[in-house]
């Protein structure tokens, strides 16, 4: 099995056991990463991100990957994350594409992509049914998630 596999399946397995440190040692100390919440971050931040992710789910976050395809130098996973977002306390059932980039056996780029529209109308329901598809409101829950991530930092 490609090394490249064997890292995904690190990192995703860690994440499925709620285990951040585990994850972040999957990345290289130059990755860059990016998804529609969030935007685009840095190693500190990212690495942040997923301790206030798992720490924010008390436990109630389930992952689920398949379909891990690798290069030497990229790779690709398909995973879900089912969780309650806790401004709203409302289930949601996300399913996201990964793209990574490798160097020096680490993940040094990591791009998340799902359908915006969809989950915001599960996380936050008539509100993001109905206004989740504007740039408008991407960009006010990306403020959002930014500001949470900033704040976190400080605490920690």
């Amino acid at each position: 099995m490609h090394t490249s596999h064997n890292l995904i399946l690190k990192f995703y397995d860690s994440f499925s056991k709620l285990d951040a440190e585990t994850m972040i040692s999957c990345y290289h100390p130059k990755v860059t990463f990016k998804d529609p919440a969030f935007g685009h971050l840095n190693y500190d931040e990212v690495c942040t991100m997923w301790k206030m992710l798992i720490e924010k789910s008390k436990g109630n976050l389930s992952i689920e990957f398949s379909n891990i395809k690798v290069t030497k130098k990229s790779g690709k996973a398909k995973w879900i994350a089912t969780y309650t977002f806790s401004q709203t306390n409302r289930k949601v059932k996300n399913v996201i594409q990964a793209k990574f980039k490798f160097k020096d056996g680490l993940i040094i780029s990591h791009t998340d992509s799902f359908n915006f529209w969809f989950w915001s109308g599960m996380a936050l329901g008539w509100k993001g049914y109905l206004l989740g598809w504007t740039p408008f409101f991407q960009n006010k829950v990306r403020q959002q998630a930014t500001a949470s991530l900033t704040k976190y930092m400080a605490k920690s």
